[in-house]
């Protein structure tokens, strides 16, 4: 287990809270610390600029176990709790518990866009809000090439405290053109996966072009998850299109899987998940699931795997 002891305050706000949090994903990351079921303890103070330091288990005030659950020994508030039940799984995300995670922000009545794309915002502020900051914990994060097509997205971490993540686009027929702003921006590195037989030209715009192989004309999203291991990229946010999603979620490669429900009916448009027809409702997926309130909408949080 990994421990985190507050020097500095007795009561963890949520500004705190999102600086350990970042603080102790940074430390695995720089360490390549994997959890072997051994118990050790590492010591974080609330700064995350400092290095850790290491601490005997008796110096530490919140106790994080390998399996993501944690335990205080010090005061917290309740958006410090919300932030750790949410975020601290994902932090331990390394070689040897690789996570990949699929999010989409729907309707009540499962639309993520309008018949035209348009998608901004389906879903309120406080998701928006933390889909950044799962681009800040997570190493890469994933798109089709619909989603910068309609909404030319920065996919950076502009609302939060982070670093961020590598980008991947996915553009299997290289159809994209070198003028979206992932392309150009150099705002963090950018990788685009398409067919093997069209990655002649290696780069596009500020991007680097790697090809992989298809299956059934489309992407092997397996190759392309191997790739980004190779970089030492193992978390890995896959935060659109709903085609996306679903064929992560279709080739059984998503871990976890985060759907936030907006109160809004849209009547019409682009669904969210889509997968094989299926006769029986025992053929359907019903997985462990936490709820998460962000303002208006509801975040389900599914464990896949």
């Amino acid at each position: 287990m990994i421990m985190i002891p507050d020097r500095q305050s007795s009561w963890v706000d949520s500004n705190n809270a999102w600086q350990l949090i970042l603080a102790l994903r940074g430390y695995i990351r720089a360490h390549r610390w994997t959890y072997d079921g051994v118990v050790g303890s590492i010591g974080l103070t609330l700064d995350a600029a400092k290095l850790p330091c290491l601490s005997s288990p008796e110096a530490a005030l919140l106790t994080v176990a390998g399996d993501g659950t944690w335990t205080a020994r010090t005061p917290l508030s309740a958006a410090a709790k919300y932030l750790f039940d949410l975020y601290l799984p994902i932090c331990l995300t390394s070689a040897n518990r690789p996570l990949t995670i699929g999010h989409l922000g729907q309707s009540l009545d499962g639309r993520i866009a309008t018949e035209s794309g348009a998608s901004c915002y389906v879903t309120g502020p406080e998701n928006i809000v933390h889909l950044h900051r799962m681009r800040a914990l997570c190493d890469a994060i994933v798109v089709g090439a619909a989603t910068i097509r309609h909404d030319n997205p920065q996919l950076t971490t502009r609302q939060v405290t982070g670093n961020n993540p590598v980008r991947v686009v996915l553009d299997s027929q290289r159809r994209l053109t070198a003028d979206y702003n992932v392309f150009q921006d150099g705002a963090a590195t950018t990788l685009v996966f398409c067919d093997a037989a069209l990655a002649d030209r290696d780069t596009l715009g500020n991007a680097h072009v790697i090809g992989v192989p298809l299956v059934k004309g489309r992407l092997q999203l397996s190759a392309v998850l191997e790739q980004l291991h190779a970089r030492d990229l193992y978390g890995v946010f896959i935060e659109g299109g709903g085609i996306t999603v679903s064929y992560f979620l279709q080739e059984n490669l998503l871990d976890q899987l985060q759907i936030a429900i907006a109160p809004l009916l849209i009547g019409s448009g682009r669904p969210g998940i889509t997968l094989p027809v299926i006769q029986d409702l025992n053929e359907g997926l019903r997985p462990r699931h936490r709820l998460f309130t962000m303002g208006n909408d509801i975040l389900f949080d599914c464990a896949l795997h």
